[in-house]
């Protein structure tokens, strides 16, 4: 057998010869980066390593009718346009405009030459490094005869964007869908055209790739560059097997819908009709990818950013496992795609990268709350309850147009939506709903990684059935919502077992029944839901919270009161930064407490999910110490009763 890492930072090769290979990730290839424009430099760190890895850069103004840039490290800081034929755009005046490819991400200039900096505008880009099994990008000169061209993408081939550089040229595609002898356009939005002249009728192998004459492609003295994709060829994660990136096709039902399955959930999708003619899309999660819209781009057209594709408000959302479209796209055609798989893949090992506590007060007025990390998942609670303000629960995947009230039983509310986007870094609030003015507010920060935080969305058969998750570990608790019904919240905690539920909205404690989790207790890449509605109803729609210990990162655990004082280990170097405790053998409530708002004295105030009450001022008894949190029943017992048994969620 070979030999396999234990330490998680590397595998070994397949041959049992002890060779370490180091683990690969997704976020370390590929990144979706949105900014604002300001028209000075500014240096966008996402995290890929370009001026030693390589690759390629595609910009887009998202909010303006300006071209598509792709800029990359073998042309240098010169652009190409995806909607014209134009030809290449050498930079001339250096250093303003993209200033450098840098070891974490890139630096936009001072010259706005690409448009890609301009004060107060919206950008996207998106960022693929070179990487065996991921993506290459190499130039060529043509020779006007059949031929070759050796590639290091280390895979065979799944899709080849080739662009002339020195004069006029339509952008070429190869994709593994289509015969080798067809092609699509990426400026056009033409169907597939057939053409032997452009791959020589010849499939790609691991190592070259086959052109024909064609002066698009192989022109005698012509320069070229071409973008390589992969397709399922493995190489990332720990074990290096692990998918992430697919190219293929499906074919809409009579009524425009389809579903793919990946084998995992993606963060970035490109779109087109193959078989009639229909524009191209991208589509990613950072700037709506959700249950309620799409935010699309075309790569053929300069168009600015559209909200679902045509007039449609739905159109395709992610799943744990693919993506779904939802009757938005022609019946009965069939459509080519690229899909790239939701990162991190990384399991963190620091809470201040997957969990902020941010606190603000209100200012009836559209505004951003900064997190320090991407937002998947938020609470925002009035500390006080000045106005009218539930605990408001919400994430990316159902869309910034929704929220839901842990203290209710009220599906999700989409008619009056608090904050207008997830933004790189946090959120952008509305001028009303919960921002009013001179309100506190606690808002707490979830980003999903492996081992810590998921989020899943799935609709209800009414029969007993299991949904996949990606959190990668057991979930240890588990909350969630019927999205479409009134319904309580159930929660479940691996320490009670599968026959026994919590619910999130109420004091009360544990119940037994097998019909919430079909008395099955979840896996590392399932959990099992029985036929109440609160969990599985028929045609019933659901989200789930799920949340796992991860060492020294977060912390799902139980104690018992002892009366007096007590400290809870939880395996943390800095102290608990947030803190959920809910008594089980007797009714209780939900209790909040964080490190924004507190937790240094006994008198640091707590709040409550499942209640309408402001925060106690003078009621707390929770404290941070370095390995976890420390209980203390003087100032108020209910958080440690002697002989009462308690459940907990904490993150560093």
């Amino acid at each position: 057998m070979p030999l396999q890492a234990t330490s998680g930072a590397a595998s070994y090769d397949a041959f049992g010869g002890g060779v370490p290979v180091v683990p690969n990730f997704i976020e370390e290839v590929f990144s979706t980066y949105l900014y604002t424009g300001n028209d000075a430099t500014q240096n966008i760190v996402n995290g890929i390593d370009l001026s030693t890895k390589g690759g390629m850069i595609w910009f887009k103004d998202r909010g303006n009718p300006y071209s598509h840039y792709l800029v990359d490290t073998v042309r240098g800081r010169t652009s190409l346009a995806s909607q014209t034929t134009d030809v290449q755009t050498p930079v001339s005046d250096a250093g303003n405009d993209l200033a450098s490819f840098n070891t974490n991400g890139f630096t936009v200039g001072t010259a706005n030459w690409f448009n890609i900096d301009g004060t107060g505008r919206n950008y996207v880009s998106w960022t693929f490094r070179k990487q065996p099994k991921f993506f290459d990008v190499l130039t060529y000169t043509g020779t006007g005869s059949n031929t070759t061209i050796a590639h290091s993408l280390g895979s065979v081939p799944s899709s080849i964007w080739v662009k002339r550089t020195d004069t006029t040229g339509a952008w070429q595609v190869y994709h593994r869908s289509l015969a080798n002898t067809e092609y699509l356009v990426l400026n056009t939005n033409a169907a597939k055209a057939t053409g032997t002249t452009r791959w020589n009728s010849t499939t790609p192998t691991s190592t070259v790739f086959s052109l024909g004459t064609d002066a698009t492609v192989n022109d005698s003295g012509g320069t070229y560059v071409a973008y390589i994709f992969a397709h399922d060829a493995g190489g990332f994660g720990l074990t290096g097997t692990d998918n992430v990136i697919s190219c293929g096709s499906f074919t809409t039902d009579g009524s425009a819908s389809a579903t793919v399955n990946l084998g995992y959930e993606p963060q970035w999708v490109m779109i087109k009709s193959s078989s009639n003619t229909g524009n191209w899309f991208v589509i990613d999660n950072m700037r709506n990818f959700s249950r309620t819209v799409t935010a699309a781009l075309q790569p053929n057209t300069s168009n600015a950013e559209i909200a679902g594709f045509g007039d449609a408000t739905y159109s395709f959302f992610p799943t744990a496992t693919g993506f779904e479209s939802v009757q938005d796209l022609a019946s009965s055609q069939t459509y080519i795609y690229i899909a790239i798989r939701r990162g991190p893949m990384a399991v963190p090992t620091v809470g201040t990268s997957v969990f902020a506590p941010v606190t603000d007060t209100g200012t009836s007025a559209a505004k951003s709350i900064s997190a320090g990390l991407t937002v998947d998942a938020g609470i925002r609670m009035d500390r006080q309850k000045l106005a009218w303000s539930p605990n408001t629960i919400y994430d990316r995947l159902q869309g910034s147009a929704v929220y839901m009230n842990t203290t209710g039983t009220a599906g999700n509310n989409d008619f009056t939506p608090f904050f207008t986007s997830f933004d790189q870094n946090g959120i952008t609030l509305t001028n009303s709903g919960f921002n009013s003015n001179t309100t506190d507010y606690i808002n707490y920060f979830f980003k999903r990684a492996p081992s810590v935080f998921d989020v899943v969305c799935y609709t209800g058969t009414g029969a007993n059935t299991t949904q996949t998750h990606n959190l990668g570990v057991v979930p240890e608790l588990m909350i969630g919502k019927s999205r479409s019904n009134l319904s309580d919240w159930p929660v479940y905690v691996s320490s009670l077992g599968p026959t026994k539920h919590l619910l999130l909205n109420n004091t009360n404690t544990v119940a037994t029944g097998s019909n919430f989790w079909n008395s099955t207790a979840p896996t590392s890449s399932v959990f099992s839901v029985g036929t109440a509605n609160e969990t599985n109803g028929s045609a019933r729609t659901y989200v789930f919270y799920l949340f796992a210990t991860c060492a020294g990162v977060s912390k799902v655990g139980s104690f018992t009161g002892n009366g007096t004082t007590q400290t809870i280990d939880c395996g943390f170097t800095g102290g608990a930064r947030f803190v959920l405790i809910k008594r089980t053998d007797v009714s209780g409530g939900w209790y909040v407490y964080d490190t924004a708002r507190g937790m240094t004295v006994l008198t640091d105030p707590y709040l409550l999910l499942n209640s309408t009450a402001a925060e106690s001022a003078t009621l707390g008894s929770v404290t941070t110490v370095s390995t976890g949190f420390a209980l203390d029943s003087t100032i108020l017992a209910a958080i440690n009763i002697n002989a009462g048994t308690y459940i907990f969620l904490a993150i560093a």
